[in-house]
């Protein structure tokens, strides 16, 4: 037999598809990984735009051909032997190159990418955390599509990637556009200062026309303190790595904004949840409102353990990072007088009926009166007295803190700060806890200390680990001085977050792909075994459950991004990923 002399004829000779995958496949993927690693700040967005069909047709000029599959009986040969998220399959469609994958069905869109696990293929070393990214992109609400029901998909011929879907109300265009981080925060920085500063808080923002941008309405919430000084840590982060002008002048609106919270209440060293203004602001229907005497502003009491966590938390930050000597100053009166008021109230936040609000408490004869929490409690208050006394040098500060480990063994309680019921895990605890670590394993010097904070801190990562979150992950690296973090995993996270922030009713629960735990969470929402990509999951924030599945509110407002911008900034001051 005559040896075959070209590529094209060794596939027709026995194994001649396993050489001409050699010869052909593996050089592109070699080149296509190769290309990546070498622009490793730059990857693909997804954005998405709609249009009528007559935009459609206006923009592409005719030269996007629209498939339509009714049958599609080849298409089910062509895609590998995994579980859909949606099994009935209308359209199917391959880009010219091969290279990918996209499916119509009556439930959404799904993208399938033939190169998805790229060192599975070139032998590049795989992420210490095992693969769990679903091998399927999945479309679905309006976040993505004007309809569920697919019934055309078409290639656009461009330099990036991009897909025309029709549905029966309208089209939409979705772009893989190469960014950066740093491009994306640029836009969700755009984003706070134009729909989410109130008063100098970080505000909520909801839309009077759903998905509308232009009828925003900026409201009050249950926990402006803690929002608004996690977007002053970012802001304070990014003054630090960039010099740029605007991030300190945010952090420093924001930070008069939190001087503004304690001064309202008339109550030295207590801190109000938020504050709105008589006759312009919109009255929230729940929680404690009180007027101020001069009837013009209004405060919001019962003030939490949450809202403490993100004041010495934003405060230290801020302190460190961009506070001048004047605003030292002001810092240093603030943190003394908070901390003198729960140290004068036996550990206690006192509003000012003289009660001790709901979750204000850490003493040790209380702390046991909710076992789940304990050890989340002794890690906030050793935090707190940690930044106290780092900030004002106030002896009484560092000896309430000493008092706390040698009688009370607080440091001991943290290691055990994450108690998990299968099913229930408060989410909200988690953000609070990671907050609280940061400034404690900055400040702490005592190597014995160190230790078992660290301990704490590593046995909490090891639970949140399979979430992807950045902002644990960067904390974690940074408190326990590790090298191995799971970078891989955060950066994968950030880049997935939504540019598109508006809360679409988002639905998973039907998916065939997405592992259904038996158990609900604690707000009895269905849930997942696995986190999915965070571009099709409910918009959230870190204190929510990246498990839920379904979620959203047909997009009546809009989230703020500030989840982005924290641990993105965080880990560029601390060097642990790139621009």
């Amino acid at each position: 037999m005559q040896a075959p002399t070209t590529r094209f004829d060794l596939v027709k000779t026995q194994g001649g598809w396993i050489l001409y995958l050699c010869f052909c496949i593996f050089p592109v993927i070699s080149a296509f990984a190769q290309k990546q690693e070498a622009k490793s700040i730059s990857y693909h967005q997804k954005v998405r735009t709609f249009h009528t069909a007559e935009e459609f047709a206006r923009l592409t000029k005719g030269k996007v051909v629209l498939y339509r599959n009714p049958t599609c009986r080849e298409c089910k040969a062509a895609l590998p032997a995994v579980a859909l998220p949606i099994p009935q399959i209308s359209v199917y469609a391959v880009s010219d190159d091969g290279a990918i994958q996209w499916i119509g069905t009556p439930l959404g869109a799904i993208r399938h990418n033939v190169f998805t696990r790229l060192h599975l293929i070139t032998g590049r070393p795989a992420d210490s955390q095992p693969d769990t990214r679903l091998k399927y992109e999945y479309f679905a609400g309006k976040r993505w599509l004007p309809d569920d029901r697919v019934t055309g998909i078409g290639f656009e011929k461009s330099a990036n990637e991009v897909v025309w879907i029709e549905t029966p109300k309208g089209f939409s265009r979705i772009e893989y556009k190469p960014m950066t981080l740093a491009e994306k925060s640029k836009a969700f920085i755009e984003r706070v200062r134009a729909r989410h500063v109130r008063h100098g808080l970080t505000a909520d923002s909801l839309l009077r026309v759903p998905g509308d941008l232009s009828s925003n309405q900026m409201v009050s919430s249950d926990n402006d303190g803690l929002w608004t000084q996690m977007y002053i840590a970012a802001e304070a982060f990014r003054y630090k790595v960039t010099g740029e002008a605007d991030a300190r002048a945010n952090a420093r609106q924001g930070f008069e904004a939190m001087m503004r919270l304690e001064e309202i209440t008339g109550i030295s060293g207590f801190h109000a949840r938020s504050f709105i203004k008589i006759g312009e602001d919109i009255q929230p229907n729940d929680g404690e409102w009180r007027d101020t005497p001069d009837g013009k502003w209004r405060w919001k009491g019962d003030t939490s353990s949450d809202e403490i966590v993100g004041h010495y938390f934003g405060y230290a930050v801020y302190y460190d990072l961009v506070a001048d000597e004047a605003e030292k100053l002001k810092i240093r009166g603030v943190v003394t007088r908070m901390t003198d008021h729960i140290l004068n109230n036996n550990y206690q936040l006192i509003d000012v009926d003289g009660k001790r609000t709901r979750w204000g408490w850490w003493a040790p004869e209380d702390i046991w009166a909710d076992p789940d929490e304990t050890g989340l409690r002794a890690l906030h208050l050793l935090s707190h007295l940690r930044v106290a006394h780092h900030i004002t040098g106030n002896p009484r500060f560092e000896q309430a803190y000493n008092e706390l480990i040698t009688k009370h063994r607080y440091h001991l309680l943290t290691r055990n700060q994450k108690i998990n019921y299968p099913g229930h895990v408060n989410h909200s605890d988690d953000e609070l806890a990671f907050l609280s670590y940061y400034p404690l394993l900055n400040y702490e010097t005592d190597p014995k200390l160190r230790e078992v904070y660290v301990q704490s801190l590593d046995r909490a990562w090891q639970v949140e680990r399979p979430e992807r979150n950045p902002l644990w992950n960067f904390i974690y690296a940074v408190g326990g001085r590790v090298k191995e973090f799971d970078r891989s995993e955060a950066v994968r996270t950030l880049q997935e977050i939504p540019m598109d922030q508006i809360s679409w009713t988002v639905t998973n629960s039907h998916r065939l792909d997405a592992p259904m735990d038996t158990l609900a969470d604690r707000f009895n929402r269905a849930q997942a075994l696995i986190v999915l990509p965070y571009d099709e999951l409910p918009m959230s924030k870190w204190n929510g459950n990246p498990y839920r599945l379904d979620g959203g509110n047909g997009g009546r407002s809009e989230g703020d991004g500030v989840y982005f911008l924290l641990p993105y900034w965080m880990g560029r001051y601390h060097k642990l990923i790139d621009g």
